[in-house]
């Protein structure tokens, strides 16, 4: 009898495994570990969003499927908050498409924009899941240093442009470095791709979240971007609904149709009972998520005093936005088994930058977005007790 090789190969070898369940199994494993990991909030959704949960069962259609690109009432409902909050207009230009999170809306993007083997620019450190989706797809990303406070270095972004780029993302506010981007920035950037003709991939995710008055800018809202700009929105974060999966595009006109192509492939329709919810979390407004800012912000003063104490074992650039610092430690260690040391004997848990792409150098991001003032306190106290014995035995070590 003759062996048969089976070859099992796909595109998914290439892509890489994302190391947060990873981390999330190493908590389980060490009880009493402060999770300073996963990018979530700590309240929930708002009471207008279950209650919409009743209107949504009062019609038995709504168990059937129903438009692929979001019904109409929410979609009427993220046009004026759009408006409001973004100075988006929805136009004969562009189109709203409601997704699965955001996360789809950047795959949908991806697959509407690119063919094999084209690029698209990320900035370093990037968004882990945009660096995957790029791969899924074939096509490559291309990685562009920001500067030493994370801030977008334009003549790099221009200088990565190729024949084969398709587009330019830039993330603000940022995860996961927390970076806020300035208008002039992202107008540069907006204007660069006009000119190239490339899309401008605007990931919108954290946009109630910014301290110290800096303020957020919607690409969206230039003018005469409509037609090269694909803006990104979730609910997840500003309305505690990280596990209802409902997140929202703005897309160029042209572009409605392949998303719709894919939409109806991957998905069919997006969750209309989430839908439902979404419509009575916009009812209620981004209040809803200022009201929460404030604690999430006294956190944030804790933790950014406490990182003073720091500053001479790590680097710790600017963070006025999302609920993120990204540190760069003074050690030779690897990232990922200097996570694995913190959580196994200091039981404090954080994200390695490896996962966002920086290599070179070892990198940690901190999350604070879950935390209570007490939790966060005792968790900084762990991290900076944790890293100081690190790098005072690396130094020893030298």
């Amino acid at each position: 009898m003759t062996a048969t090789t089976n070859n099992f190969n796909s595109r998914m070898d290439w892509v890489q495994l994302p190391l947060i369940p990873v981390v999330g199994e190493l908590i389980r494993n060490h009880p009493g570990t402060i999770s300073l990991g996963q990018g979530v909030v700590n309240y929930p959704p708002p009471p207008q969003a279950i209650a919409s949960l009743q209107t949504f069962l009062a019609q038995p259609s709504n168990h059937l499927y129903q438009a692929v690109t979001g019904i109409e009432p929410l979609i009427s409902a993220i046009a004026q908050k759009l408006a409001l909050d973004n100075q988006i207009e929805i136009t004969e230009q562009n189109d709203i498409v409601v997704t699965a999170g955001s996360n789809m809306g950047f795959l949908n993007a991806i697959l509407a924009i690119t063919q094999a083997g084209d690029e698209i620019i990320l900035n370093t450190p990037y968004y882990f899941n945009h660096e995957m989706a790029i791969t899924m797809a074939n096509c490559h990303p291309v990685l562009v240093n920001t500067d030493r406070n994370y801030q977008l270095d334009l003549q790099a972004i221009a200088q990565g442009i190729t024949a084969k780029t398709k587009a330019i993302v830039t993330i603000s506010p940022n995860n996961p470095t927390g970076a806020v981007y300035s208008r002039a920035s992202l107008q540069a950037v907006n204007d660069l791709c006009r000119d190239r003709g490339i899309y401008h991939i605007s990931d919108e995710a954290y946009e109630y979240f910014t301290y110290e008055g800096v303020e957020h800018i919607s690409p969206g809202s230039f003018a005469h971007s409509a037609a090269h700009t694909i803006s990104l929105f979730s609910l997840s974060k500003a309305y505690g609904f990280a596990g209802w999966r409902i997140g929202y595009q703005v897309i160029p006109q042209h572009l409605l149709l392949p998303i719709k192509k894919i939409q109806d492939t991957n998905l069919i329709c997006p969750p209309v009972v989430s839908q439902y919810a979404a419509i009575g979390a916009l009812k209620t407004g981004k209040s809803y998520c200022q009201q929460h800012l404030i604690e999430i912000a006294q956190v944030r003063t804790v933790v950014v005093e406490q990182l003073q104490s720091i500053k001479n074992i790590c680097a710790i650039a600017p963070a006025t936005g999302a609920f993120y610092f990204f540190l760069k430690i003074n050690t030779d260690l690897n990232d990922f088994e200097l996570v694995k040391r913190l959580i196994e004997q200091d039981r404090v848990a954080v994200i390695p930058g490896s996962t966002f792409g920086m290599k070179q150098g070892c990198y940690l991001r901190v999350a604070y977005g879950s935390l209570s003032l007490s939790t966060a306190k005792e968790g900084i106290e762990r991290l900076i007790k944790g890293l100081t014995k690190v790098v005072a035995a690396s130094s020893h070590y030298n």
